[in-house]
């Protein structure tokens, strides 16, 4: 596997650089915003990306727009700033995860096993191939959701987690730090504001393709669940 590494201070690249060789990946370096799009254009391998927000030509929150206009490829982006809004701004560009500099390089290398196992992994359950929730059709083993109508619902690989979670258990409400804990397949005292950002995503999607409908609903103070149709 192979990830490309972003970010306009060099030393930090080569660091990033040895923790992730040490793990026994690939690497690919840019330093700026303009060339890690074009790497990305060019190099059809790479699996993951690692990518600064301060950066010179193109930022890390343009690369992030630019690159969910034409792939949904995991991304984690690295931050000098340490708001809350300023993250959630990252999240809701389309980023799957961020860490804040100054960073453990070790605390990187988990987000991005993390998300590698998420994007990668096969859901293996009993459920059927295909569920069928209001008017969506959601497939587990191809990760594909589509409408009723026969469209396509473009999600990231932590959306459609978080779709398959509730949908494979209607009915039943899932609190953010138990969405976090099974979908990120990590534990983080951010959990909430970060759940919260992606399920408010993936309804804007959902709602986009079918003409406003409501599948995730809120139970306040509570989580999220979808209700049983039928």
């Amino acid at each position: 596997m192979k990830i490309l590494v972003v970010d306009d201070d060099k030393e930090i690249v080569e660091l990033l650089s040895i923790y992730i060789h040490n793990e026994g990946y690939e690497v690919a370096k840019a330093y700026d915003g303009k060339e890690a799009l074009s790497k990305i254009r060019t190099t059809p391998d790479i699996d993951l990306v690692i990518l600064d927000i301060m950066m010179p030509n193109v930022d890390g929150m343009q690369v992030v727009k630019e690159l969910r206009k034409e792939s949904q490829l995991p991304i984690i982006m690295l931050t000098a700033k340490t708001t809350d809004m300023d993250k959630i701004k990252g999240l809701v560009a389309g980023a799957d995860d961020y860490v804040t500099k100054p960073f453990n390089p070790l605390e990187v290398m988990a987000r991005v096993k993390s998300l590698l196992r998420r994007t990668k992994m096969q859901i293996t359950t009993d459920e059927p191939d295909d569920l069928e929730v209001g008017p969506l059709i959601i497939n587990k083993d191809s990760h594909e959701v589509k409408t009723l109508s026969g469209e396509q619902i473009q999600l990231t690989a932590l959306e459609f987690g978080i779709l398959y979670l509730l949908a494979s258990h209607p009915n039943r409400v899932f609190s953010a730090d138990e969405i976090f804990e099974r979908v990120w397949q990590q534990e983080s005292v951010v959990s909430a504001k970060t759940v919260m950002v992606h399920v408010s995503h993936l309804r804007d999607k959902i709602e986009e393709a079918t003409g406003g409908e409501k599948v995730i609903q809120t139970v306040w103070g509570v989580g999220y669940k979808i209700e049983a149709h039928g």
